[in-house]
């Protein structure tokens, strides 16, 4: 013999089922986005340090430029881009993701700052 109490239980069951595994997907597709744009960034990072340090014998305004052309190409910002010698490190973001990238010989030293908006100069302090 069933209770009356129990009737129709199983609708509310399935209902809150699915609103909890909705929630579990929404949140997996965040993250996945996350780790997408983190991707990317590193990515558009690493062509914009190889262009700038390409260029980095043309002056360290000429690489930056380059450097901020295939970051945007990447889908990318530039953030910070700094040329020492024939080393360039740049900073890259896309969507919250940044990404700092260094390009250049291997035994080269790296810049004496990291990475900075302008050639020289370094990135604001966040909040």
């Amino acid at each position: 013999m069933r209770r009356r109490g129990d009737r129709g239980s199983a609708t509310v069951w399935s209902l809150g089922s699915i609103g909890v595994l909705l929630a579990l997907f929404a949140a997996a597709l965040f993250m996945s986005q996350a780790v997408v744009a983190r991707h990317r960034a590193g990515g558009a990072a690493d062509l914009a340090a190889l262009a700038a340090a390409d260029h980095a014998l043309d002056g360290s305004r000429t690489a930056c430029r380059l450097a901020a052309e295939v970051a945007e190409a990447q889908g990318g910002r530039l953030r910070g881009c700094q040329v020492a010698g024939e080393v360039a490190e740049v900073v890259v973001q896309v969507g919250g993701a940044r990404v700092r990238s260094r390009a250049g010989p291997a035994d080269a030293e790296p810049p004496d700052r990291p990475a900075g908006p302008g050639p020289g100069a370094p990135l604001p302090a966040r909040v």
